[in-house]
């Protein structure tokens, strides 16, 4: 089985980690975050961190296909956009997922287009309602 190398499927340049308390996002920001869920691995790995934080071994053990280094640049890019937050504890390197960027992009389009549609879906039900 062929390993990929580490710049395969990256695509992101290396920037300043986010800074998960700031809840106002910015427009490079945002980018940093799309482009992070914009690869199908890095959603894998935000996937597997949703239930409970791993370690970053076992991460890479989810992966058999890729080197470590190919992994730990995926979570690099996570970090990146504040999606992960890495805590050592001796030598191990745990990976927590950071829901609160992809809160704030909800509450920015998707919680609006949400409304709108309810609303569509409210007056549409009361106009079939009003035929019977």
């Amino acid at each position: 089985m062929s390993r990929k190398k580490p710049s395969d499927d990256i695509g992101v340049e290396p920037v300043d980690a986010v800074d998960p308390a700031d809840d106002s996002l910015d427009d490079v920001t945002y980018d940093r975050v799309f482009r992070a869920l914009s690869n199908s691995t890095r959603r894998r790995i935000l996937d597997l961190l949703r239930d409970r934080p791993l370690t970053t071994g076992d991460l890479c053990s989810s992966f058999p296909g890729f080197d470590r280094c190919t992994t730990m640049q995926h979570l690099g890019v996570l970090e990146q956009a504040g999606l992960v937050i890495i805590q050592r504890k001796g030598r191990e390197r745990w990976n927590h997922l950071d829901v609160l960027p992809i809160k704030n992009i909800h509450d920015r389009w998707i919680g609006d287009y949400a409304r709108s549609a309810v609303g569509l879906l409210a007056g549409l039900q009361h106009e079939l309602e009003q035929r019977d």
